[in-house]
This record gives structure tokens, C-alpha cells and sequence, in this order.
């Protein structure tokens, strides 16, 4: 079966003869354009190559690589399953997968994961104020947990709060759906106030390093405030981190309940840019069976990929790369949600929060929040 590759397997019989010709299914087959795929293919061919030797005279290409990568991520199909159709053993479908994660994660995480120091925020901050109405917020945070085969001896590490496998995604994302930082590999097992603490971002942000604009009044108004980060309940109150308040405490006073919801609105960037990855990406419907190391590889390229297609849509101003199928919800049993516990809050915190919510109510006022 697999030495009749070069005639029947998918590459050359689907790929190359049909869908090169038609960029709509291309599109529906790998999640990327044929201009989106030659341009990662140019980037890691080098990486991926191998050499003709006397033990394999003609190995597997460099495209066929990636496309067998590509259309794992697409669809999280066995290895078995893709051996069947690109008619490569599949004990060597995983050591493809590995190398062109590898070199794929290497070379786009300078394009579309960069550092925070070159992002503008007071453009993030404007994008925020203009289409969810959350002036001087210049990201949204939340974390998932990414549902894992049980790794090898690794006892109780990976095991979370809801009892099952998992690896922690923490992103922050700006308005337009786009990963600005990222945070991957924590242990399930870890609290969630703990992950933020320990992340790199976490740091940078509590120890005011992260470089957040200068202070400014909020729109039509002379209240001046930080800017800061939106989040929920997960997460610890500070200068530059919101979350709503209890939901006991928001029962009972209407202007608290109002800026929950303005908060709320701008936070759900977050669920939202989560919800295109795994609809584009359907990976992450099932457990990924991986070691550790490579999931970790195969999330920084999912999120990497997730902005090149966002900033692709976003400059043609039509239709996304791959458009949601909704009678298929997102995968609410292999992606959840932090615990609802956050940290200890910060003094300055409540007085910022307090700020927001006397701005809201007055000033700031939209006219749908008294409807809630």
C-alpha cells in the first residue's frame, strides 16, 4: 500500500490534481489558503527535509509534510486514519507531526505571537473603547483547560478540578479575536491564581513591567484612570486587572450589575477567540493523544495560525477562512473554563474598579445596559 504513495495517496490524487484548482475546498480541506499554505511551506521546507539516501531514495516531500500536519490539526484524526490516506506508515505520521510542529512553532511565533513590548496598546485600548465600549481596556484574559491523553508516569499532575487530563492555555486577546500573549504548559492539576502568578505575562503585569500606556481620562470625562486587563472571576482585582464583582454583592446593587456587564462585553473577546479555535481546528474536539512537548508545540502553532487567518479576514473584510458550522457547538468537555477562584485582590484595585463603575453609570452610559 504505501509504495503506491506517489500515485494514490491524498496528496497526489486530491490535493494536487483537484483541490489545488479549487481554493474554497483547499480552504475547507487544511483551514488555510493555497497562498497561506506555500507561505508556511517556505518557511519550514529547509527544516523538514531529508535528503535522498540508499535506505529511502525518494522520501516523503516537505509539502506532504506539512500537509499531513495541517490536516491533523483540522480534523484531530488517528494517526492510523491519516496513514490510510496519505499511505504513510503511521508510526511515522507522529514523528512527521512532531518535526513540523517543531519547526512551524519556531518560525511563527516572531510573526504572530511577538513580543508585548512592540504591541501599540493605545490602538488595542481604542479598538476595545470603539466596538465593546470598554474605554482604557486594552485586552481581555481567561484561561482553558486543553483535555490530554494521560502522559506517561505522570501521576496526578495533569489531573484538573474537573477530573480529567488537561494542559492550561492562558491568552490574552485584543479586540479583533487576535492572541496577543499566550501561556501554554501549566499542569492541570495547578490552581489558577497559581498559573497567572507563574506566568510570564503574570509577572510582567503585577510587577508593572508589562508596559501599559500612561494613565488617561476616560472618554467625556475627567476621571482618570489606568489602563488595564479584563478578566473573570478566576483572576485577582488590581490597578490593571478588572473583574466583575460577586454575584451576590451585583444582586443587589443595579450599578454593579450594569458594569459586570459592560465588563462582561468586552471580556467575551476571550470565549469568542477560543470558540474559532477549535472550530477551525478540531483538534481540540477530542483528546489530544501527544506527549506533552508536542501538545505544547501544537497549541503556540494553533494560536499562530488562529492570527494569521484573523489578520487575513480582517484585511479582505469578507468572509473568514473557514466559516462556523453551527449546528457543532464548541467543544465545552475538552476545553473548559478556569475554576472560579481568584487570587487575593489589590487595594488599588477596588478604587480603579469603583472608578469604572461610577463611569459607567454616568458619563459612559450606553443606552441598552438599563435593559438588563
Amino acid at each position: 500500500m504505501f509504495k503506491y504513495r506517489d500515485t494514490e495517496g491524498f496528496y497526489e490524487v486530491l490535493v494536487n490534481r483537484h483541490l489545488k484548482n479549487n481554493n474554497i475546498k483547499f480552504r475547507e480541506f487544511f483551514r488555510v489558503n493555497i497562498q497561506q499554505f506555500d507561505f508556511l511551506l517556505s518557511m519550514v521546507e529547509n527544516e523538514i527535509t531529508l535528503p535522498p539516501s540508499n535506505r529511502n531514495k525518494k522520501p516523503i516531500s516537505p509539502a506532504e509534510k506539512l500537509a499531513i500536519t495541517l490536516r491533523y490539526l483540522a480534523t484531530g484524526e488517528s494517526m492510523r486514519s491519516l496513514s490510510f490516506g496519505f499511505r504513510v506508515n503511521y508510526s511515522y505520521i507522529s514523528v512527521i507531526i512532531k518535526i513540523t510542529l517543531a519547526a512551524l512553532k519556531t518560525k511563527l511565533i516572531p510573526i504572530f505571537m511577538p513580543d508585548t513590548k512592540t504591541i501599540n496598546f493605545m490602538s488595542k485600548a481604542a479598538e476595545f473603547s470603539y466596538k465593546w465600549n470598554f474605554p482604557n481596556c486594552i485586552s481581555a484574559i481567561d484561561g482553558k483547560h486543553i483535555r490530554i491523553r494521560c502522559p506517561s508516569k505522570s501521576g496526578s499532575l495533569y489531573r484538573n478540578y474537573k477530573d480529567f487530563f488537561s494542559i492550561v492555555l492562558l491568552a490574552m486577546v485584543d479586540a479583533n479575536y487576535k492572541f496577543i500573549a499566550v501561556d501554554i504548559g501549566s499542569f492541570g492539576k495547578e490552581g489558577d491564581s497559581g498559573i497567572f502568578l507563574k506566568s510570564n505575562m503574570g509577572k510582567q503585569i503585577l510587577n508593572r513591567s508589562f508596559g501599559f500606556p500612561e494613565e488617561c481620562a476616560l472618554p467625556g470625562s475627567n476621571k482618570v484612570v489606568p489602563h488595564v486587563i479584563v478578566g473573570d472571576e478566576a483572576f485577582r482585582l488590581d490597578k490593571h486587572i478588572m473583574k466583575p464583582y460577586t454575584k451576590k454583592t451585583a444582586t443587589a446593587d443595579k450599578t454593579k450589575a450594569i458594569f459586570n456587564y459592560r465588563l462582561s462585553r468586552a471580556r467575551r473577546v476571550t470565549e469568542n477567540a477560543f470558540g474559532l479555535l477549535s472550530q477551525v481546528f478540531r483538534i481540540f474536539y477530542q483528546p489530544i493523544h501527544l506527549k506533552t512537548s508536542t501538545c505544547d508545540d501544537l497549541i503556540w502553532v494553533a494560536c499562530c495560525l488562529h492570527n494569521m487567518l484573523r489578520e487575513g479576514y480582517l484585511e479582505k473584510n469578507k468572509n473568514p477562512y473557514y466559516e462556523y458550522e453551527p449546528e457543532q457547538t464548541p467543544p465545552t468537555d475538552n476545553i473548559i473554563s478556569f475554576s472560579r477562584s481568584g487570587g487575593f485582590s489589590n487595594a488599588e484595585g477596588f478604587g480603579v474598579r469603583e472608578t469604572f463603575k461610577s463611569f459607567f453609570n454616568n458619563e459612559g452610559a450606553v443606552s441598552w445596559q438599563n435593559d438588563l
